[in-house]
């Protein structure tokens, strides 16, 4: 399963005063009963200002940082890095600010001087702020963890994006679980210098799909406790057809990167925000065994030799039934359409729920330019592990359409009690 990143509704909130009264929210582990003196702002290599950009251990000559508070950007290294360099050069409290490039996605690390990581809008409103003051100054307040902060959940822009370049098939990645700003114990000491607490209580937080990984094993756990015989396909779909595609507000989860707020695409989310509680009754499921997976590996164009490696016993392509990629039982489906040709994928479910009969009804959110039809629209399944196959037809109606642009839908399995969801991607050929 392959592991977006996501924000929270929990932050470790700072705030930033201009000399002006305007207020910026950010964020940082470095948390005070105090807040931090009106201090003098500074801007090294920014606005005309001596020094050069990133706040590394250089970054300070001929620019006067002692007792300031100083601006930075990440440069190299890290964030704490920064507030040590600028600490070393005598300034008081750093401001860390976005490029355009980390967008809306700010840390709660913890610093070695009063600091506020704020996003590229916070950063806009400083600098417009540092042109128009002749003698500008700010303070940060610091008011400890905040719950219920808006958007939420929204994907980092560190978080890894799809398409999968070896494999269009198969839409990349699988689903999103919180991996910003996460808590957890450490096993050394955060930051420099003796004023620690007991080793015991080391915690510190961290960002990265490093941390939403794990968030989805812990998912995984515990569908597994509940559900002793399913397979890990099934599992994974689960998960998948009952993520959500919206935020805590119902608004389309937005995306950080590039600071400009705009609903995450499935090359972003994937199937979208990991639901644990509804992934325990996905309702239906799409398994996938291991005969499937032989036949998508040989329909790759794998050789007999790397297949059998995969597999670990002797494989001979030649007498496997092989499927393209996109026919692999996926909870999710990717194609590659040619304007001129009819596709046609397969797809089975599996019905997983042992009390009373559903019907589901096929609900359909058609890619811009592609018109869907499944095969049949209606299916009924009356006893536990019952199986239904049905066909996805795609063919382009806009002729404007250009090559290798992509288009997003998604296939809706309806029952009085469930939903199964299954984002489509198309790219046209």
């Amino acid at each position: 399963m392959t592991v977006g990143a996501s924000s929270h509704d929990r932050r470790a909130k700072a705030v930033v005063k201009l000399g002006d009264g305007t207020e910026i929210e950010g964020e940082t582990g470095y948390q005070s009963s105090n807040s931090s003196s009106t201090l003098p702002l500074v801007f090294p290599s920014a606005l005309g200002q001596n020094g050069t950009e990133g706040c590394k251990e250089d970054s300070f000559t001929d620019v006067h940082v002692k007792g300031k508070m100083v601006i930075c950007y990440i440069n190299e290294g890290t964030f704490v890095n920064m507030t040590m360099n600028v600490k070393k050069a005598g300034g008081k409290a750093v401001i860390i600010g976005n490029t355009f490039r980390e967008g809306s996605t700010t840390y709660s690390d913890v610093y070695v001087l009063p600091t506020a990581h704020v996003d590229n809008k916070g950063l806009s409103k400083i600098v417009e702020y540092l042109r128009s003051h002749p003698n500008p100054n700010a303070t940060i307040t610091f008011h400890g963890t905040e719950f219920g902060a808006h958007p939420s959940p929204t994907v980092p822009y560190f978080s890894s994006r799809g398409p999968s370049l070896i494999n269009g098939g198969i839409l990349k990645p699988d689903i999103l679980g919180p991996g910003v700003n996460i808590l957890s114990a450490w096993p050394v000491k955060v930051v420099p210098g003796p004023k620690q607490p007991p080793r015991s209580s080391y915690f510190n937080f961290l960002s990265g799909t490093s941390m939403a990984t794990p968030h989805i094993a812990g998912v995984v756990a515990l569908i597994k406790s509940i559900h002793k015989n399913w397979s890990p396909a099934a599992i994974k779909s689960a998960i998948m057809t009952t993520a959500d595609r919206l935020d805590l507000d119902s608004k389309p989860i937005t995306d950080d990167y590039d600071g400009t707020t705009e609903p995450a695409d499935l090359f972003a989310m994937g199937a979208g925000q990991v639901n644990p509680q509804a992934a325990i009754d996905p309702g239906l499921i799409y398994n996938i065994t291991t005969s499937n997976y032989i036949q998508y590996l040989c329909g790759l164009g794998y050789s007999d030799k790397n297949v059998s490696v995969i597999v670990g016993r002797e494989i001979e392509c030649a007498d496997v039934d092989n499927i393209s990629a996109e026919d692999l039982n996926y909870p999710s489906i990717s194609v590659t359409l040619d304007r001129n040709v009819t596709k046609t994928v397969t797809r089975q479910l599996t019905n997983v729920v042992s009390t009373g009969a559903e019907v589901y009804n096929a609900v359909v959110e058609e890619p811009n330019g592609v018109s869907v039809i499944v095969t049949p629209n209606k299916l009924g399944f009356g006893r536990l592990g019952r199986k239904k196959k049905f066909t996805v037809e795609f063919k382009v109606t806009d002729g404007s359409m250009s090559e290798g642009q992509n288009s997003e839908g998604q296939l809706l399995w309806r029952s009085p009690k469930h939903e199964v969801r299954s984002p489509i991607s198309v790219t046209f050929a």
